[in-house]
């Protein structure tokens, strides 16, 4: 049997080395989804195109520059720089030692997802500010075959898991390509490659967070010219990521104070003196609510 931590470590390779194509299925929110993904690793490094299986026909495109969304339901195009910060499950950071200070790992048996076996691995918080995981790694491939995002209880809050998955040599650059062409859709590009924001120019930061965390990220943004800019700031401990937002008001707003959740996903709003602060993440409810009433003012 492999240590946990090693099987973590080769998933994370195995995702930047190997060319996939397979379906699988989203739980969240109480609602599933189907979608087929196609994984391609090049001189260019990895691309991916998802594609929505079931409801609208809705498509993912990503590569090292950028994440294109197309939509539709809306008859809009999405264009955001790719931020390679804000890591997925299967991309876990090759500091994994550092992870398991705030976690630990095990691994729970063998399963079989998508007909082909696999280890279970368990990753148990060692607070309550966090939360838990469950994966499932190819024996073979060491890719990520199901995750499971779980509360204090074991309950999962969301899950991954492939149906369908097959390993190739080559990927055509033609399957990358979307079927939607985005012909008379509206556009949003938001790609650009300038700074925002000098980090010397940011305000604002939480001055509790749960043990290991640390800001990983932040910047200024503006939703269109009419408005004033929102401050985000990203804070990780490795895992785990929580998002903060703090907006100036100028007139008063119908807003949620306090806190909400969908799946894994907490938010919680609490303003200070004209500034809307919301913390976010997939964390339990009382992480984002610590963390939002302890920003102040950097100034």
């Amino acid at each position: 049997m492999p240590p946990a931590q090693q099987l973590i470590s080769q998933m994370s390779e195995a995702n930047h080395e190997l060319n996939y194509e397979g379906v699988f299925i989203y739980k969240r929110y109480g609602k599933m989804d189907t979608m087929r993904i196609i994984h391609k690793v090049d001189e260019n490094g990895v691309q991916e195109r998802i594609v929505s299986l079931t409801g609208f026909a809705r498509e993912v495109i990503r590569n090292k520059d950028s994440v294109t969304c197309i939509l539709p339901d809306d008859e809009s195009v999405m264009v955001e720089k790719s931020n390679p910060r804000q890591f997925k499950i299967s991309q876990l950071p090759e500091q994994i030692g550092k992870v398991s200070e705030y976690y630990t790992f095990s691994i729970a048996g063998q399963d079989r997802v998508a007909n082909r076996p696999s280890w279970i691995v368990d990753i148990l918080p060692k607070d309550e500010y966090r939360f838990g995981y469950q994966l499932w790694i190819d024996l073979d491939t060491k890719l990520l075959l199901k995750s499971e995002l779980k509360d204090k209880k074991g309950e999962p809050l969301e899950q991954f898991f492939f149906a369908k998955l097959q390993i190739l040599e080559e990927i055509p650059d033609e399957w990358l390509k979307p079927e939607i062409s985005g012909v008379g859709y509206t556009w949003y590009d938001n790609s650009s490659d300038e700074s925002p924001v000098d980090k010397g120019d940011v305000f604002w930061k939480a001055t509790w967070m749960p043990e290991g965390f640390i800001m990983s990220d932040q910047e200024k943004q503006s939703v269109d010219e009419s408005q004033m800019p929102v401050e985000h700031l990203m804070y990780s401990d490795g895992l785990a990521l929580v998002s903060v937002f703090v907006e100036k008001l100028d007139k008063p707003m119908n807003t949620v104070i306090g806190p909400s959740s969908m799946g894994g996903v907490n938010t919680f709003s609490t303003m200070k003196d004209n500034y809307l602060i919301t913390a976010v993440g997939e964390v339990p409810r009382n992480t984002v609510k610590l963390m939002a009433k302890s920003v102040i003012s950097n100034k």
